[in-house]
């Protein structure tokens, strides 16, 4: 075994044992499912704020980031970026959700207005998408031990999702916020010095970054556009990130939801710029792992660690939320225990690893895309509205049909709007979203027309 693959091995195994031993150990629900304190304590400002942005700075992401930087230079970063305002739409809806509606989660939000088997929709897609962050994520930190499909590969992921469910299983929500916070610091810290390697590097400064790309369909603004129609309603179905809009205080977590866009947003695209060092170099492959090479051993252990600890806090996550969402949202326990709560999470563990050992073009396939839940826009944006239950299946099911649709590389050429790579992706994306949006109104109307004739008639007998 190489050095390189040595000091790798211990960054997993040592961080995760770290981890383990200063995860807080929750003995009652509300500690495990809604991360309360012992003595019964919500999370502060700054510790939710570190959970939502490392949280949704997944492995996945940032290696998009990068990846995206080297296609398209700044404007690659700035439209993967653009995704991170999901928290400020988010923050504002769910500020709105607690205070004016008076809503504890988004079931019950969903539940007390269009029913039972909404929810159930609605879980379904959040069960999907819990489930593909686990191997989504694990299959980036396989990559960085060998070849996918190799025994070296298969071992990481096996290794890294049973060291991270082992401190998951001891705290649950709680041990993820608190571990969050700490791989926050260790993401910072990392890239800042990663950051100051490529700036020095033959006195390049921020100047020649920023004036990478350009600003038109062929260079990636089309991405950026899919990005900012999709912050609307891709933020509803990432319980990740929904789950934590309920466990604080209404306007601490608006600040932090705030916030997080914020930074979310600059560490991505300072990540990018990882991505557009790589184009100066014309470097080729997977931006993140080239640069490493090519900067030497201490920075690619450097990256690997980054991978490490944004992966870790993802899946943790995704644990914990797969957990609330059985016992407490879905309501599989009448009263819910701890006991339960890690059993579910072991079977995610289990079920989202299986996916690693298949093709890798049906893991594509079983992806729930941003395209496909375009339909919880209207659903959440106009949540005040009164809206009959065929409001909600209409939008839901116009977004996933649309979805499909795009998936299966069958949208008319007729509908294409613009052009360059994400021509198709945008313009499924601005038909859906109108789809959508009709689907939810057309029935709140029908509904509204019916009572004034209903009362129109009442008041002429």
């Amino acid at each position: 075994m190489q050095d390189i693959e040595i000091y790798q091995w211990g960054l997993i195994i040592v961080s995760s044992l770290l981890f383990f031993f200063l995860a807080p150990f929750s003995k009652k629900p509300s500690e495990f499912f809604s991360a309360l304190s012992v003595k019964g304590k919500q999370p502060n400002i700054i510790m939710l704020t570190s959970s939502l942005v490392i949280s949704w700075i997944f492995a996945k992401s940032i290696t998009n980031a990068a990846n995206l930087g080297l296609e398209y230079g700044m404007v690659g970063g700035i439209a993967y970026a653009t995704y991170y305002l999901s928290f400020i739409v988010a923050g504002i809806i769910i500020y709105k959700l607690r205070t004016k509606g008076n809503f504890n989660s988004i079931h019950h939000f969903l539940r007390s207005k269009f029913g039972s088997n909404a929810v159930l929709i609605f879980s379904v897609l959040i069960a999907i998408r819990l489930f593909n962050e686990v191997w989504s994520n694990t299959m980036v930190i396989g990559s960085y031990f060998g070849e996918m499909g190799s025994q070296p590969y298969y071992l990481a992921i096996i290794v890294f999702t049973a060291l991270t469910l082992a401190y998951t299983l001891k705290g649950g929500l709680r041990s993820s916020l608190l571990t969050d916070a700490i791989q926050m610091v260790f993401f910072g810290i990392l890239l800042f010095v990663l950051l100051k390697l490529i700036m020095t590097d033959e006195s390049q400064n921020i100047s020649n970054y920023v004036g990478t790309g350009e600003w038109n369909f062929a260079g990636g603004l089309g991405l950026l556009l899919v990005a900012f129609l999709q912050i609307f309603s891709y933020p509803f179905h990432d319980s990740v990130m929904t789950d934590r809009g309920f466990i604080s205080p209404p306007k601490q977590t608006l600040k932090s939801f705030i916030a997080a866009a914020i930074i979310g947003f600059v560490c991505i695209t300072l990540f990018s710029l990882i991505g557009i060092f790589a184009q100066f170099k014309g470097l080729k492959g997977q931006a993140a792992v080239e640069v490493g090479k090519y900067l030497g051993v201490g920075s690619m252990l450097m990256l690997n660690f980054i991978m490490v600890t944004s992966a870790a806090s993802t899946l943790d996550s995704a644990f914990s939320s797969f957990s609330k969402l059985s016992i407490i949202d879905l309501k599989l326990q009448k009263l819910p225990t701890v006991k339960m709560g890690r059993i579910v999470m072991v079977i995610l563990a289990v079920l989202g690893t299986i996916p690693i050992f298949l093709n890798p073009t049906i893991l594509s396939a079983t992806t729930i895309s941003g395209t496909m839940v375009l339909g919880l826009a209207p659903i959440f944006l106009l949540w005040n509205l009164k809206a009959p239950k065929l409001s909600f299946f209409l939008a839901i099911f116009s977004g996933i049909l649309v979805g499909l649709i795009h998936a299966f590389d069958a949208f008319p050429e007729i509908m294409i709007l613009t052009e360059g790579p994400y021509a198709n992706l945008l313009s499924a994306n601005i038909w859906g979203s109108i789809l959508c949006f009709v689907g939810y109104i057309i029935p709140i109307l029908v509904s509204n027309n019916k009572s004034n004739q209903a009362e129109s008639i009442k008041t002429i007998s």
